[in-house]
């Protein structure tokens, strides 16, 4: 799991979506593990002693490493959604800049074809909200805006945090790349359209 987490951030770096060490990955090992990237650590350089073990409560196991500030609200994810095996959080300018551009609690996607490549979706004659909560430096409260709004809107396996930037995450390793790529390039568009109007 420690290879795939290691190739997933040099996916993401290379890509342009997480400058310095921003972003952060990690991957259920179990119902109650959960392997998940050391904090402060550069997304493009990862090694094997940068994957940490963490328990269900956030807790690095056999080391005194810190896993990264978001733990908890990786593991939120992996409770709202138990068929969820890998969450990636990436620090795109067009996330970023798109969350703040509105104060609106969601961006709105309509017509693109690149739709069809989230799970669940198979049509481009939709239109998806990708929902964005408001940034907080405590976990706890992300996780719970996060559970609370869980109830009443559906997340599309992905949402926005203001100024931060993206959370996606898939029931497999190519599910969750789809959804981050997907995202990733949907979010570019509207940047793109937004700046031509």
């Amino acid at each position: 799991m420690k290879d795939i987490i290691i190739q997933l951030g040099k996916f993401i770096y290379g890509r342009g979506w997480s400058a310095g060490t921003g972003g952060n990955l990690s991957a259920r090992l179990s119902n109650h593990q959960f392997a998940m990237t050391a904090s402060g650590r550069h997304k493009g350089e990862l090694s094997a002693e940068d994957i940490l073990t963490v328990d269900l409560a956030g807790n690095p196991i056999g080391t005194q490493q810190k896993p990264s500030a978001e733990a908890l609200l990786h593991l939120a994810i992996y409770e709202l959604d138990p068929a969820a095996q890998f969450v990636l959080h990436t620090h795109s300018v067009a996330a970023t800049v798109l969350s703040m551009q509105t104060k609106a609690n969601h961006l709105e996607f309509a017509g693109y074809e690149m739709l069809k490549a989230i799970s669940t979706i198979d049509t481009h004659e939709t239109q998806l909200n990708l929902n964005i909560f408001e940034n907080a430096q405590d976990m706890t409260v992300l996780a719970a805006l996060l559970k609370n709004h869980w109830q009443t809107a559906r997340h599309h396996f992905a949402f926005l945090v203001r100024g931060h930037g993206l959370y996606v995450w898939g029931h497999s390793e190519d599910q969750a790349r789809r959804h981050l790529e997907a995202w990733e390039f949907l979010l570019a568009c509207e940047l793109e359209r937004r700046k031509i109007k």
